[in-house]
């Protein structure tokens, strides 16, 4: 079983940043995919950033590729979105997500355990 609680939501201005953090619990968080997710009231959840297990290989939204970035830190059992150059259609619930399956999937059918949510928006 493994847990995930996310942090670091709040409210920032256009044009800033903020880091996300994914604290786990549970040993299989080194060995398992960390994908970050968001959904913004009315629409449907969407992919943002996937990392592999041991934070070589990632995969990105075309929307967020060059603004956000994920990484991760095994020795914590923490993962991490470093979000820059925020826009106001950034603004959403965001969720941190545990793949076992060892692939980097933007399939959120494909993650086995999630976060409760961190609000990030985003003003103009």
């Amino acid at each position: 079983q493994i847990q995930l609680v996310e942090s670091g939501g709040g409210l920032v201005q256009a044009g800033g940043s903020l880091r996300l953090s994914c604290a786990a619990s549970g040993r299989t968080f080194s060995s398992s995919v960390l994908g970050w997710f968001r959904q913004a009231p009315g629409k449907e959840r969407e992919f943002v950033a996937v990392v592999n297990w041991s934070g070589s290989s990632t995969r990105y939204a075309d929307s967020v590729k060059g603004r956000f970035s994920i990484s991760r830190d095994n020795n914590k059992n923490t993962g991490y979105l470093q979000m820059n150059s925020l826009k106001p259609e950034d603004t959403a619930v965001y969720y941190c997500a545990i793949d076992l399956h060892m692939i980097l999937s933007a399939r959120g059918a494909d993650y086995d355990y999630w976060g409760p949510g961190t609000q990030v928006t985003v003003s103009s």
